[in-house]
């Protein structure tokens, strides 16, 4: 695995998983975004930081498996200074650097803390794979799936950990639904019936104010993990 930067010290990932600081102060939240090739992650945390940057102090981890495409798409972009995102190259299927092996992520994490810290929030984006796809819980404190309409509205309902698990399912692309026949109503009650009490949103990242239920939802988590505990 290649992270953008040097790594400089290898061995302080001991306590990354502790929500507090050596200091006592509380760390920065970690949100995990995963989900297939297409359905709009990068889009959606280009999003979370234009709706957030003002009044959060963020940072971004993309995650690709031989480039560093979605940073550099970031960084083109202005969603944040250049400094405050960060690259790794997984050089394997995406899962293995978010759950498997974690120590390139934690590295880059563990950077961008020492470097342009204190941070609220750390946006950490999977590579495109496939449903299965989760986040070790000790690199993120919570994690969002994010799937689209113009690949069918059976997704919810074949399921799969990353639909039936994340902390928030995402439904983007919902201005495409004419366009492909996909109906919202049968995504949302497939996703109902596969998730239970979890949430699902719905978003067109066309819109203007298209990301804000996620951004809602990603605020709300940061007030827990202000109030101490994990989201």
């Amino acid at each position: 695995m290649h992270l953008d930067h040097a790594v400089t010290m290898p061995d302080r990932h001991t306590h990354s998983a502790e929500p507090v600081r050596p200091d006592g102060s509380r760390r920065a939240l970690r949100i995990g975004l995963g989900g297939p090739v297409g359905s709009g992650k990068t889009a959606a945390v280009a999003a979370l930081c234009r709706a957030l940057r003002d009044r959060l102090s963020i940072a971004v981890v993309t995650n690709d498996i031989y480039t560093r495409e979605d940073a550099e798409f970031l960084r083109r972009e202005a969603v944040l200074p250049p400094e405050r995102i960060a690259a790794v190259e997984t050089g394997a299927c995406p899962h293995t650097a978010i759950r498997d092996d974690i120590s390139a992520n934690l590295e880059a994490v563990e950077d961008l803390e020492a470097t342009v810290g204190p941070l609220d929030l750390i946006l950490l984006e999977s590579g495109g794979d496939n449903l299965t796809a989760t986040f070790s819980r000790g690199l993120v404190d919570t994690q969002i799936f994010v799937i689209d309409v113009a690949s069918g509205d059976d997704i919810p309902r074949k399921g799969g950990p990353g639909i039936t698990t994340a902390d928030l399912l995402v439904v983007n692309k919902t201005d495409l639904a004419p366009y492909v026949g996909a109906d919202l109503d049968t995504m949302a009650a497939d996703a109902q019936r596969g998730r239970g009490d979890l949430p699902v949103a719905f978003t067109s990242l066309t819109q203007a104010d298209g990301i804000r239920p996620v951004a809602d939802w990603v605020t709300g988590c940061l007030t827990t993990w202000r109030a101490g505990s994990a989201a």
